[in-house]
């Protein structure tokens, strides 16, 4: 058995010019870089087997994009083999706005506001609340992270060489739920808890934050992989480009171990978390846009910073640097064999439907709501996304059953990693990484893909964002089988 090799890149995302922000439902355009945004890739080569991960400050990484990212790979260097690299995004709500190819692969992401579109009256309007003629439009900004994500791949299967890695755990308190339930069955993300009616959060949160440390032939260590419940989405109201809590960290371990340490940076599921905790709510420091997130008469609260705001970008890195470094004083054995291996696996997960009931309640709010517009906004959108979303869905099931849905797993040592490109609520992780046969099992969301929520049985009855059929296009049947197959795959590898 040869010695593992690995190769880091890392290449800045930041754009030349203003760009629209993903994310939100209201419009934001900005060039102010508040933390450069990157894409960091850590290529993986033992005995002609690869993997890539690559780490991208990224809302969503659409399966478009991937694919995109793979051809231009494969046409620069075929060595490579190109169904072994895998899109992950962070999930920040500060990055690009750019274009996916409607149909096929994207059959089921985004087009909402079409749809609201086909219920405006002639001479009824869509007003963008922000219009700049110098901003980046979405198929420029598909192409420019095409470019860049594939030099990522590229420089890091070029940096490959010989190396070794070792295991670390530790504990940070970043993602908490953001689901509230109330005394009558319902649900709310971002519910205000300040409520007789309140019952308790709907799920729990994983403190647990998986770490393999990477290291050079001659023994230096070069970078981590750090893997936390918990979407980099603190300045997600912000209108701002920003690597959110991620970037600090990486920040901070620069300091510390010089400017060329990387971090690749890993979400696992995390679907219901966010960095915010609902019982000790603390305000933002200036207005916020999102009615599903103000408070009418919020109490004061001694407990974090603003998790809306740059000190909690700060604190929640603070946190997670201080755990890595902590735990840094008791790394193990490190390994220069990895048993490595990388299989990929396409489910085809049953398709969340619609009923005739819902679609025409849909159609109804729809008209009902635009028959009178002569205008229409980012909140008017905001408000019939949930019914757009429906309709959408109910004319995607007259043709599709099921949803191709792109796995990877992957074993290095005693150590595994399982991908999907959902939004996975947290109880599915935990199946997962409770079951897992590996010691060690980290576990990359919104990969390969940008499908959406998956979300429980439990918040499906409860409802509201998330949750609602048009927030992801698979429901929890499917995730039972997720856990299923994924489990699998991981097995099969340790055999």
């Amino acid at each position: 058995m040869s010695r593992i090799r690995f190769g880091w890149s890392e290449v800045s995302l930041v754009p030349d010019r203003p760009i629209s922000l993903a994310g939100e439902f209201f419009e934001r355009v900005t060039d102010e870089v508040e933390t450069p945004i990157t894409v960091t890739t850590l290529a993986v080569e033992e005995d002609g087997e690869q993997a890539f991960f690559c780490s991208c400050d990224l809302e969503g990484v659409g399966r478009d994009l991937c694919l995109r990212v793979r051809a231009r790979v494969g046409e620069k260097n075929p060595k490579i083999q190109t169904d072994k690299i895998m899109l992950h995004a962070v999930h920040i709500h500060n990055s690009y706005v750019y274009e996916q190819a409607e149909g096929g692969v994207r059959a089921f992401e985004g087009g909402t506001l079409k749809v609201i579109c086909d219920f405006m009256p002639a001479d009824c309007k869509y007003v963008p609340q922000i219009t700049s003629t110098e901003c980046i439009q979405p198929g420029e900004a598909r192409d420019i992270l095409v470019e860049r994500i594939a030099d990522s791949v590229l420089e890091a299967y070029a940096n490959l060489g010989e190396g070794g890695f070792a295991q670390g755990f530790g504990r940070v308190a970043v993602g908490m739920n953001r689901r509230a339930t109330y005394s009558d069955g319902s649900a709310r993300m971002w519910g205000d808890v300040d409520r007789a009616t309140f019952v308790s959060l709907e799920g729990g949160n994983d403190t647990g934050m998986e770490l393999l440390y990477i290291y050079v032939k001659a023994g230096k260590m070069t970078g981590i992989v750090a893997n936390v419940a918990c979407p980099a989405q603190i300045m997600e109201q912000r209108s701002v480009i920003s690597a959110d809590y991620w970037g600090k960290v990486k920040i901070l371990l620069r300091e510390k171990h010089g400017k060329d340490f990387k971090l690749l940076a890993l979400v696992s599921p995390a679907g219901d978390l966010c960095p915010r905790d609902l019982i000790r709510w603390v305000e933002p420091e200036t207005p916020i846009k999102d009615p599903n997130v103000t408070r009418i008469n919020p109490k004061e609260r001694f407990a974090d910073p603003s998790m809306f705001d740059v000190k909690g970008t700060w604190k929640a890195g603070r946190r997670i640097f201080n755990e890595i470094e902590s735990e840094m004083e008791d790394i193990g054995t490190v390994y220069t064999e990895g048993n490595f291996a990388h299989t990929v696996k396409t489910l085809r997960l049953p398709l969340r439907r619609v009923t005739d009931s819902e679609a025409e309640d849909a159609r109804r709010v729809l008209r009902d709501a635009l028959k009178d517009k002569k205008t229409l906004d980012y909140k008017d959108s905001a408000e019939l996304y949930v019914y757009a979303g429906t309709l959408k869905r109910y004319e995607s099931q007259e043709i599709f059953e099921t949803v191709d849905t792109e796995v990877h797993a992957i074993r290095i040592g005693k150590v595994a990693f399982v991908t999907s490109p959902f939004e996975l609520f947290l109880d599915f992780g935990n199946q997962i990484r409770a079951r897992s046969v590996a010691t060690q099992t980290f576990e990359i969301q919104l990969c390969c893909g940008a499908l959406g929520y998956l979300p429980t049985e439990k918040a499906e009855k409860g409802g509201h964002y998330s949750a609602y059929v048009s927030s992801g296009v698979v429901g929890h049947e499917g995730g039972d089988i997720l856990v299923r197959e994924s489990l699998d795959m991981i097995e099969e590898l340790f055999k």
